[in-house]
């Protein structure tokens, strides 16, 4: 059996996990890395995407994350976004307000640059709606 670890999912509004847990993915900066007990310490960027937790239970439970970054230590995982859902509790009216927000930035953007990095934001979130939303 694997050994478990502290991981802690904290967002402006609530502490949403506060538990022992076999592993963390998260949606990191370089790409998905999986969280488990002794981990090398590594503090990595979030961005937009789902962070899958299996409990020391068994069981696997689903966050959407939007932004934000991760303390990993040998002896736990903190990850602080700037805005955190379970999956299941997902305001689909939200997402989409999230999306053409996301839109008119692309298209209101004053350089290439700017326009680069909205593109690219607009991308996880569009990638995010089609990982977590039912067709």
């Amino acid at each position: 059996m694997p050994e478990s670890f502290k991981f802690e999912l904290v967002s402006p509004e609530r502490l949403l996990v506060s538990e022992q847990v076999e592993s963390v993915v998260i949606p990191g900066a370089e790409g998905e890395m999986t969280v488990m007990a002794h981990h090398a310490p590594v503090m990595t960027t979030i961005q937009p995407g789902v962070v899958t937790v299996k409990t020391a239970a068994g069981e696997e439970e689903r966050y959407v994350v939007f932004g934000g970054f991760a303390d990993i230590v040998p002896a736990g995982c903190t990850l602080l976004a700037e805005s955190a859902v379970a999956v299941g509790d997902i305001d689909r009216a939200d997402l989409a307000r999230r999306i053409q927000e996301a839109r008119e930035d692309v298209a209101d953007a004053k350089d290439d640059q700017t326009r680069s990095k909205a593109e690219q934001f607009l991308s996880q979130l569009t990638t995010l709606e089609g990982a977590i939303l039912p067709a």
